[in-house]
C-alpha cells in the first residue's frame, strides 16, 4: 500500500470533477491529490439511488485505502446518493460533497425564477429536496435533466443544439439564474451562458467546493498528482491532456 498520509481524494463518475480538481490543484500546488474517474460505471445519473450508493461505496473504500484522509466527492449524485452514509461508514476521514448551489442561486434571483441542470438521480434525491426546502422560499424552481451533455464532455465533443436543447426550456421559463447541478457541466459553462444570454447568471459551484476543501483538508504534502480510471486507461490520458492545465 501506498503511503500517503495527507492525499485529498477526489473521484467523479469520469471528467466531470476535474473542475474541481483544478481549483484545488491551483491554490494548493504543495498538496497530495488522487483524482479517480470512475470512467467504467459512468453516468451516475440514469442510475437508482441505491446502485449508485453502492458503487460509491467501492470508490470511497479505494481512495480511503489508498491514504486519502480527505475524500471529495466531486458529483452530485454521488453525494446525493451516498454523502452521509459514507461519512458515518470512514468516520475519520474528512468528506466534501456537492449539493445544488440553490441558496446563492435564489440570492442572486429578481425575478424569482431559478434554473437547475441536473441529473435526474440528483433531483429525485433527498439531498435536493432538502437544500429546496431549506433555501427556496417563494422562489420558482424550474428543473431539467440534462444526462446528454455528461455525455458529451466524456466524449470531447461540443454540440450547441444540444446545449440548446436543454438550455432553452429554462430560459422560455423566465428565470434569471442557472445552477449548473453537474460538476461535468462546468466544462460547457462558456457554452451553456452564450445560449442562456447576459441577463441569466450561471452558477458553477466547483469554486465553492474546492474553497470548502481547502478549508477542511491537510494541504501538507509533497505536491503529488496521481490519476486513476476505472475504465480506458489510454482514453482517460487524452482527456487529461484536453481537459487540464
Amino acid at each position: 500500500m501506498l503511503e500517503y498520509i495527507t492525499v485529498i481524494g477526489i473521484f467523479d463518475s469520469g471528467v466531470g470533477g476535474l473542475t474541481v480538481w483544478q481549483h484545488v490543484s491551483d491554490a494548493a500546488p504543495q498538496a497530495d491529490l488522487w483524482y479517480l474517474a470512475d470512467q467504467a460505471n459512468v453516468p451516475y445519473g440514469p442510475r437508482p439511488l441505491d446502485e449508485v450508493r453502492s458503487i460509491v461505496t467501492g470508490v470511497t473504500d479505494r481512495l480511503v485505502l489508498m491514504g486519502a484522509s480527505t475524500v471529495v466527492m466531486a458529483c452530485h449524485t454521488a453525494s446525493a446518493a451516498a454523502l452521509e452514509e459514507m461519512r458515518s461508514r470512514h468516520p475519520g476521514i474528512d468528506f466534501v460533497g456537492l449539493e445544488p448551489a440553490i441558496k446563492p442561486a435564489t440570492e442572486w434571483t429578481t425575478t424569482g425564477r431559478v434554473g437547475v441542470l441536473a441529473t435526474s438521480t440528483t433531483l429525485d434525491g433527498p439531498l435536493y429536496a432538502r437544500v429546496v426546502e431549506r433555501y427556496a422560499g417563494d422562489v420558482d424552481i424550474v428543473t431539467r435533466p440534462a444526462p446528454e451533455l455528461v455525455t458529451m464532455v466524456e466524449a470531447g465533443e461540443t454540440d450547441n443544439a444540444v446545449v440548446e436543447d436543454a438550455v432553452v426550456p429554462l430560459i422560455d421559463a423566465g428565470i434569471d439564474a442557472l445552477v449548473l447541478g453537474c460538476t461535468h457541466f462546468g466544462f460547457l459553462a462558456s457554452e451553456i451562458a452564450a445560449v442562456a444570454g447576459p441577463s441569466v447568471h450561471v452558477i458553477d459551484p466547483a469554486p465553492a467546493v474546492a474553497a470548502q476543501v481547502l478549508r477542511v483538508a491537510d494541504l501538507n504534502g509533497s505536491g503529488t498528482r496521481n490519476f486513476e480510471t476505472t475504465g480506458d486507461e489510454i482514453a482517460f490520458v487524452h482527456q487529461l491532456e484536453r481537459l487540464i492545465r
